[in-house]
């Protein structure tokens, strides 16, 4: 099998076009087309933002065709070895249509409906063209830039044995976590970065980053950035990567929110949209749930009872907060999960709740991205979003590789005239019914039923510490650990 990788690319100018004759305006003219960055003051309130799809760009040179199988790629054998031992037997449609062309280095513009593979689609070409490589210190050769903490642990974690197959060596680089932990990393040497914009521009600021060796960057959920308001930190970062780099945008949709980007920064890409961007999952059921003010928290609470885990959306991290201590208290299994919380307080929730420790997870829009929990089958919009884009992603987080779900929103008088619009613009039908707390037809939908009004306390699960072994009793403490400042030494106690 033949191990070589070409990049046979035209150079590209600095604002990421090739250079082809056609002058040095374009950057400073998409930036005024778009009228600069959007940012939201929330999430869900998006005025200043562009709607509508765009025309996708055009592929000049003809596309590599689909493989109906990983052997037919052109992949190291331990990425083929590995993907064997994780049960992964065919490629997903979007993996078999842009793994032949990003693997033989073309840019690569991806739409896939979440759970659609998108994840191992731009994770393996990245990996098998890294591999036999070795990072200088501080400067990675690929990059792969998130949204949120949340989807770029999720992207460490599926990536993390394939990379180890190829001894390639993984670097996270999120917000709420330690920064020099994560300067550690690159300082001792990372091919890999998975990170969000505003730490890894953070780590590049204190000089603990450079990007200047990258050659392979991957825009994850791009649609997303855009939207937080992340595109002037995006821009800047890709400046930075090397300008005849492979380039790869991959989101569930696509909208003029990213067209700024796909100008200006991919070259003659191949393009692959498995769905439309406002297509539906097909294993998936919308039920739109006609309630009564007074009576949505009694069906909210008698759906969180159900047997089985759910993912509850709210609006503001108050409403996530009082509706987590009301599940609690009438005997339900819930936790919370917002913005406020700490990085270590957000990733405990998530493992309670995919572990079944925690069967209810109350949540805002950070976790209508990245989370990607087996056997979900119901996801619930307490509050409707506002946006089409974040109904699909929220409920994309049920029915996901082909397995069946349901998404049901909740819905009140004054809220139908929107909730009909946003259906329309999300090109679903749903099923819409009149419900009210202890009716057979909300049981029926949701599973709901009486809680049992016994309250509940979440405790974390005991960890078992490992015992210290017979030689390590008795040692020694060395020198340096006991020269510490009596200072932080008491401050600590007194934290504790």
């Amino acid at each position: 099998m033949n191990r070589t990788y070409t990049n046979d690319r035209p150079a590209r100018s600095r604002d990421g076009r090739a250079d082809a004759g056609r002058g040095g305006g374009y950057g400073s003219q998409a930036l005024r087309r778009t009228g600069g960055p959007v940012r939201s003051g929330g999430y869900g309130r998006r005025p200043g933002a562009v709607q509508g799809e765009f025309a996708l760009p055009r592929t000049i040179t003809p596309a590599l065709p689909a493989v109906d199988g990983f052997a037919d790629l052109d992949m190291p054998e331990q990425l083929l070895a590995e993907l064997g031992r994780q049960g992964v037997t065919a490629p997903f449609p979007i993996q078999g249509a842009t793994l032949p062309n990003s693997l033989a280095g073309r840019d690569v513009l991806g739409r896939g409906r979440t759970g659609s593979g998108k994840t191992l689609a731009f994770g393996l070409a990245l990996l098998a063209r890294t591999a036999g490589q070795r990072a200088e210190p501080r400067q990675p050769l690929g990059l792969i830039l998130v949204p949120t903490r949340e989807l770029a642990q999720q992207v460490t974690d599926a990536l993390t044995p394939y990379a180890r197959s190829v001894r390639l060596r993984l670097a996270t680089v999120v917000g709420g976590m330690s920064i020099g932990r994560q300067a550690g990393a690159l300082r001792t040497g990372s091919e890999i970065v998975v990170a969000t914009p505003g730490r890894l521009k953070d780590l590049i600021d204190r000089g603990d980053c450079r990007l200047n060796h990258v050659d392979v960057t991957v825009l994850d959920e791009a649609d997303q950035m855009a939207d937080m308001g992340f595109m002037p930190q995006v821009t800047a970062l890709l400046d930075q990567v090397r300008p005849e780099g492979q380039r790869m945008l991959f989101s569930a949709t696509l909208d003029r929110n990213v067209d700024l980007l796909v100008r200006r920064y991919l070259t003659d890409p191949v393009v692959h949209s498995v769905d439309p961007s406002a297509g539906a999952v097909t294993t998936m059921e919308h039920h739109v749930l006609h309630v009564h003010g007074a009576d949505k928290h009694a069906a909210t609470t008698e759906i969180a009872a159900r047997d089985g885990r759910v993912i509850m959306f709210l609006d503001t991290k108050h409403a996530v907060d009082r509706l987590t201590q009301d599940l609690l208290n009438s005997g339900v299994r819930a936790a919370a999960l917002h913005g406020g919380k700490s990085q270590p307080q957000r990733t405990r929730t998530l493992a309670q709740f995919k572990t079944g420790h925690v069967t209810v997870l109350v949540a805002t829009n950070v976790a209508a991205r990245g989370i990607h929990v087996d056997n979900l089958d119901l996801v619930v919009n307490v509050d409707p979003p506002t946006d089409h884009k974040d109904y699909l992603h929220r409920g994309g987080r049920t029915a996901r590789a082909g397995e069946s779900g349901s998404v049901v929103t909740l819905v009140t008088p004054n809220q139908r005239r929107g909730m009909v619009r946003l259906m329309s613009d999300a090109g679903i039908r749903p099923q819409t019914t009149q419900v009210r707390s202890g009716d057979e037809a909300l049981s029926r939908i949701t599973g709901a039923q009486a809680p049992s009004g016994i309250p509940v306390v979440i405790t974390a699960p005991v960890v078992e510490r490992p015992k210290r072994s017979a030689t390590s009793r008795g040692r020694r403490r060395p020198a340096s650990a006991t020269r510490r400042t009596p200072g932080r030494q008491s401050g600590f106690g007194a934290v504790a």
